[in-house]
This record gives C-alpha cells, sequence and structure tokens, in this order.
C-alpha cells in the first residue's frame, strides 16, 4: 500500500475515533456510490453527518481542508443523496471536514453547504 494510502487511512481511524468520544453514532465507513465514496457517514441526534476527512504529514503545501473543491463538494452531495434515497432516510444533512495535520484534528462543521440550483 502507497505511503499517503496508510496516511490516509490512519487519519480516517484518528476520525472515527473523535466523532465516537464525541459521541457520533457511526453508520458507514467508506461508502461507495459508482466511483464516489464518502469517508464518514455519522448521526448526531436527528442529524446525518456526510464527514470527508483529509489527512497530511505537515501543512507545508496549505492546509488540508483546501484540497476539498468544489468538485468534491459535488462528489459528497450526489454520494449522500444516494445514501439517504437507498435507506429511504429522512433526516437533515450536513457536510463536514475533518483535518488532520501531525495528529491534530481541526473539525469543520458545515463545512459546505449544497445550494438547491447545483
Amino acid at each position: 500500500m502507497a505511503k499517503h494510502n496508510i496516511l490516509g487511512q490512519v487519519g480516517e481511524n484518528i476520525a472515527l475515533e473523535y466523532l465516537l468520544k464525541k459521541e457520533y453514532k457511526i453508520l458507514e465507513t467508506n461508502w461507495r456510490f459508482g466511483k464516489k465514496e464518502i469517508d464518514i457517514i455519522a448521526q448526531k441526534d436527528n442529524l446525518v453527518v456526510i464527514v470527508e476527512v483529509k489527512t497530511r504529514s505537515t501543512d507545508y503545501y496549505g492546509v488540508p481542508e483546501e484540497s476539498v473543491t468544489l468538485a468534491k463538494q459535488r462528489f459528497l452531495i450526489e454520494a449522500a443523496d444516494a445514501y439517504m434515497q437507498q435507506l429511504d432516510f429522512e433526516a437533515e444533512v450536513r457536510f463536514d471536514i475533518i483535518s488532520i495535520v501531525n495528529k491534530t484534528i481541526n473539525h469543520i462543521q458545515e463545512a459546505f453547504i449544497p445550494l438547491l440550483n447545483e
């Protein structure tokens, strides 16, 4: 496995532990819809939280959350919509980013909000 894949998996494990400590219920990890993937799908109260995890060993080239482009946001929105439809789930959805640099966690709640015309 490539070094960046190992770092990504370590980051996802850190994010899972963090969310569990914050009393999120983990519904899915690495959920796929075609070529689109959601790192973590969690639930907190009546809210479904779609979590994109970005992990870097350094912020030399910028903070990890900056790599969640508009195109990536659209992919996450489409995948989340498919997930909610597949389970016939009625709940509010929030999109978060958990950014990890050298094991320091930055949880960005409501990192982006889907627009109606997207």
